[in-house]
């Protein structure tokens, strides 16, 4: 299948590379150190999720990473090569799936590629089975559940081959339910593809349960705290005893981040 190629693309151990990176916003008084030297090296197909209060830099890091965002200074590399901006080997999941509402699951999944090339249509199809959204082909977004419309909008990242997927708290405007089902269709996914993820979260559960590593943040400015591999096999279950020792430990470290304002001046 389509997707578990690389279609010859150069592949290295390393991913992602990013090094001494920091970011500043400017506003009309002062320099607010959003980022502050991050370091961070992601595996080839690897799920890495990132956790850390609001205001730590965490979506800012995956807009630079996925080129929305070039005003930065330090090294980000993806397969070797600097991130200049946008590309189809970055794909990027919203909070909300922002699919367009006049056209069908399927079509929407094709995008801009021709639904009258035979193989968009089986590679769509193929990815519509993945994401487990047989019957719904022909719906169109109003008719779908929150859940549902994710789907579709992770299934047309993967149209395109990317070499990494990020996902910015995809799954935080969902119930309970659905979002601990959504959870289990990414690992399929990504236990499928093995695509690279970063997926970027507020929650402590959905971090551990999805990570093979574990970023905890800290906030103003933005710096990595801690990185943590979790050591459990997949599938996990949240009522093991492994699970919530690995849980315990990213606790700890989370709970020892501090709230920190740092501002620059305008000379910077």
């Amino acid at each position: 299948m389509l997707f578990n190629s690389k279609g010859g693309r150069k592949v290295s151990e390393r991913a992602l590379v990013i090094e001494r990176l920091n970011k500043i916003f400017t506003t009309q008084n002062e320099h607010i150190v959003a980022l502050r030297d991050v370091d961070l090296h992601v595996k080839q197909g690897e799920f890495m999720t990132v956790i850390g209060p609001s205001g730590c830099g965490k979506s800012t890091l995956l807009k630079i990473v996925a080129g929305l965002d070039v005003d930065y200074v330090g090294k980000v590399e993806l397969n070797g090569q600097p991130i200049t901006g946008p590309s189809l080997e970055k794909g990027f999941i919203f909070q909300e799936p922002r699919l367009f509402p006049w056209l069908t699951v399927e079509k929407n999944i094709a995008g801009d590629q021709s639904w009258k090339d035979p193989k968009v249509r089986e590679n769509v199809h193929a990815l519509i089975q993945l994401v487990k959204l047989e019957g719904f082909e022909k719906a169109y977004p109003k008719e779908l559940s929150g859940g549902m419309a994710q789907r579709v909008s992770i299934a047309r990242a993967l149209l395109r081959n990317p070499a990494i997927l990020l996902l910015d708290e995809p799954f935080g405007a969902l119930d309970a339910f659905t979002r601990s089902h959504m959870q289990e269709v990414l690992l399929n996914i990504w236990e499928t593809n093995k695509t690279t993820m970063i997926f970027v979260t507020h929650d402590l559960d959905e971090a551990v349960f999805l990570g093979q590593r574990v970023v905890v943040m800290n906030p103003r400015p933005g710096h990595i705290k801690a990185v943590l591999p979790i050591d459990l096999t997949f599938p996990r279950k949240r009522t093991s005893l492994g699970f919530q020792e690995m849980r315990r430990a990213v606790l700890n470290e989370f709970e020892k981040v501090e709230e920190q304002s740092y501002t620059v001046g305008a000379g910077i």
